[in-house]
């Protein structure tokens, strides 16, 4: 432990001096920390930028958001993945709303029991925002810690439970959410997921258990991820008088409440594809173009079948969106708005 009480000596001269310039590192108001670090999660930082400024140009506080319509947050979200997220801000922000007048509380426990808010982010929001000293450990965090003491445990809860505990016992007085920033900006510029470490250029160095004939390979140890599921999906991009067929799919499971291009499971061919679209009353004319893409989840591999039909009914089972609704009111995930970009891009 003596060891690990000098890291704030070590990390905090060389955070002011190498921070970078972060749009949601402006201030420490709660939402705007609150609002990037679930942006941030499974998300790189450069994807994030646009996304955070137009949300907060849309939803400046608690309240907006708590008030927005659905579809306007679905909207804003649109490709940036994980979509429950967004809808896991709107309740917690409704429920800040309810019981706290819209301002968050200032005690852990308290903003660990908002809806979609682990310990991760409630660790962020109450050390940078209210100075107290609950640590945020995340990805790059546990990189850190695993490298720095050469810690051979997998990568998992358990490990998290023990850092954010040791790292608790050392947070220095007054200076608890630039030592949180500190710890996670190491691991996303220095101490890198990809590639070689920038060794040189670490304050931690010196202290590195793992540095030596190149140790940090062997960390963080990670389980073996199981294979993704992998499913088949024929696609229908599906277009009558400039209008697309969308639908919405169901209130649950992946993508819930998002809207989707019509599909069915399997792969089919050509003919099978035209006899489907004509069992829905689209009365479709030849393909003009098919397209195969695959697009990854978490647990999911979907490959996917695309079929560009022109048609000649509009069936009302679809919602036939124009490209202003497409473009304003139709979130379309990038699991389906890449079929739209590919023909643009012909």
């Amino acid at each position: 432990m003596d060891e690990l009480k000098q890291l704030p000596d070590l990390l905090l001269p060389w955070f002011a001096a190498h921070r970078r310039a972060l749009p949601w590192r402006a201030d420490r108001a709660p939402y705007h920390v609150w609002l990037s670090e679930i942006m941030l999660q499974q998300t790189r930082v450069e994807a994030v930028r646009g996304y955070y400024a137009r949300f907060l140009a849309t939803l400046p506080d608690v309240p907006a958001l708590a008030a927005a319509d659905p579809g306007l947050l679905r909207k804003l979200w649109e490709g940036l993945g994980y979509y429950s997220r967004v809808r896991n801000l709107q309740v917690a922000a409704r429920q800040l709303v309810a019981q706290y007048g819209g301002e968050f509380p200032r005690e852990y426990a308290a903003v660990r029991a908002l809806p979609g808010i682990g310990d991760y982010t409630a660790g962020a929001i109450c050390s940078i925002c209210f100075e107290l000293p609950t640590p945020a450990v995340d990805g790059n965090v546990l990189r850190v810690w695993s490298r720095l003491r050469a810690d051979p445990r997998h990568v998992g809860e358990a490990l998290r439970r023990d850092v954010r505990a040791a790292l608790a016992e050392i947070y220095p007085p007054g200076r608890c959410g630039d030592f949180t920033q500190a710890l996670m900006e190491l691991g996303a510029t220095v101490c890198l997921p990809n590639g070689t470490p920038r060794c040189a250029d670490c304050p931690l160095s010196a202290k590195c258990r793992s540095r030596e004939n190149d140790g940090w390979r062997q960390y963080p140890v990670r389980m073996e991820k199981k294979p993704r599921r992998v499913e088949l999906l024929t696609v229908f991009a599906l277009r009558c008088g400039g209008a697309l067929a969308v639908e919405q799919r169901p209130a649950k499971g992946l993508l819930a409440e998002l809207w989707q291009l019509p599909n069915v499971p399997g792969h089919l061919d050509v003919q099978a594809a035209l006899t489907q679209a004509e069992a829905w009353g689209a009365k479709p004319r030849g393909p003009e173009r098919v397209l195969t893409r695959t697009h990854l989840f978490t647990h999911v591999e979907w490959r996917m079948r695309c079929y560009y039909l022109d048609c000649a009914a509009q069936p009302e089972r679809f919602i036939w969106a124009d490209e202003a609704a497409l473009a304003q009111q139709i979130a379309l995930p990038t699991a389906f708005r890449m079929f739209l970009d590919a023909a643009e891009a012909r």
